[in-house]
């Protein structure tokens, strides 16, 4: 028996008319977001990177060579705010992990690309991330790992506003 299992037993004996059933799928799918968001960050606790550095550079790095992009595009690549983005790119830019240049296709625009340092911190960083999102899923089989994925893509797809994007 699980913390949900004893909230969801308690709300069964207070209100039997109830199906919280979908109570208890949510609740666990949120304590599991946050359980693994929290192994996740002492996995990079090690690195010289702040909390929410790592998106950042990440979303830099996926994007491919030149390994940059507008400050509008990575606020829709990591789901941070204007204030947000603009608060942690001086910090990055400082730290020596990204550098900014105009936008040459925008005069009032600004692109921010990798340094040769955040691309080697993030290529180190993102294999350490991706064995411990491996190590948090190990006590699941392929197949559920696969039926889950399923799920939850479908899931996401009807909750997100235009696709994500």
């Amino acid at each position: 028996m699980d913390h949900v299992d004893r909230i969801t037993a308690q709300w069964r004996r207070e209100r039997p008319d109830l199906d919280v059933a979908p109570l208890a799928l949510l609740g666990r799918l949120l304590r599991v977001a946050e359980l693994a968001e929290r192994e996740l960050a002492a996995g990079l606790a090690e690195s010289e990177l702040q909390p929410g550095w790592f998106d950042l550079l990440a979303a830099l790095r996926r994007n491919g060579p030149p390994y940059e992009l507008n400050p509008t595009r990575l606020m829709h690549a990591t789901l941070l705010s204007s204030g947000g983005i603009t608060k942690r790119l001086d910090r990055l830019a400082e730290a020596g992990f990204v550098e900014r240049r105009p936008d040459p296709d925008d005069r009032r625009g600004t692109l921010v690309k990798l340094t040769r340092k955040g691309r080697g911190t993030i290529d180190k960083l993102v294999a350490v991330h991706v064995a411990n999102e491996e190590r948090l899923l190990q006590s699941l089989k392929l197949g559920e790992r696969r039926a889950l994925d399923a799920a939850l893509r479908r899931l996401l797809a009807d909750l997100e506003p235009n696709g994500g994007f």
